[in-house]
């Protein structure tokens, strides 16, 4: 076997920093990113090197050489096992909805901690799970740099996506933004009160921010390796 059977893929969102100020109980899958896997298969395929460089996987608890081996192993049963993983996946999401429809109190997911994957499609179509049908008791939300994947869900009703922006998609950041959707974008220094005409919110205030606004740049402060970048993936400039 190429990789170690997971007894869980979720996190706990309380051991992010961000996530920790979520309004509702948060759950985050964070997988390896990139072609961290033994198979090399890239699953950020529009990163940028700026965002490969600035990643959250190395911010955080991500330092940690056990955090990181565990996400390695994660991606590695992903790529091996896709139909396996996927169905594992939509069974904590069915446990985790259920506890929370006793309790009363809703959660959320980010499906997409460290990797930018169309898990939403891939839950309809290896485990029969519509996550439209959670939307009760459930959010879902994720930031993407792929452009077809944030227009695809933009009129979903229970799958909010954020459009990344990086130091090589201006055009594609500005067709988001044109199209309707959020944009997060990482700034150097104090949040800018606009960017490009567009109004900047504070999205690291919480990682839920994004389901508060329509048509907004998510301003994120330079984290981790980010605080080093030089390629222009961290805007240095007000707009």
């Amino acid at each position: 076997m190429n990789y170690t059977p997971q007894k869980t893929l979720f996190s706990n969102g309380a051991t992010n920093t961000k996530t920790a100020k979520n309004s509702i109980k948060t759950f985050i899958l964070y997988i390896a990113p990139h072609t961290m896997n033994n198979k090399g298969v890239n699953l950020c395929p529009k990163a940028s090197k700026g965002c490969a460089l600035a990643c959250l996987y190395s911010a955080g608890r991500g330092k940690f050489s056990n955090v990181q081996s565990s996400r390695i192993n994660k991606a590695n049963y992903y790529i091996n096992d896709k139909v396996k993983f996927v169905n594992q996946l939509a069974t904590e999401i069915r446990k985790k909805v259920k506890t929370a429809r006793k309790t009363g109190k809703k959660i959320a997911f980010r499906l997409n901690g460290t990797s930018d994957l169309d898990f939403v499609y891939l839950l309809k179509k290896y485990a029969a799970l519509d996550i439209e049908t959670l939307k009760d008791i459930a959010k879902f939300y994720d930031y993407t740099k792929i452009l077809g994947k944030a227009t695809k869900y933009i009129n979903h009703p229970n799958y909010t996506v954020t459009f990344s922006r990086a130091e090589d998609n201006e055009s594609d950041t500005m067709k988001a933004l044109k199209l309707g959707a959020n944009v997060a974008a990482v700034f150097a220094g104090n949040l800018p009160k606009t960017y490009k005409g567009f109004q900047v919110v504070d999205g690291d205030k919480t990682d839920l921010e994004m389901l508060s606004y329509k048509n907004v740049v998510l301003g994120l402060k330079a984290k981790g390796d980010a605080k080093k970048d030089t390629s222009g993936f961290v805007i240095n400039a007000a707009y």
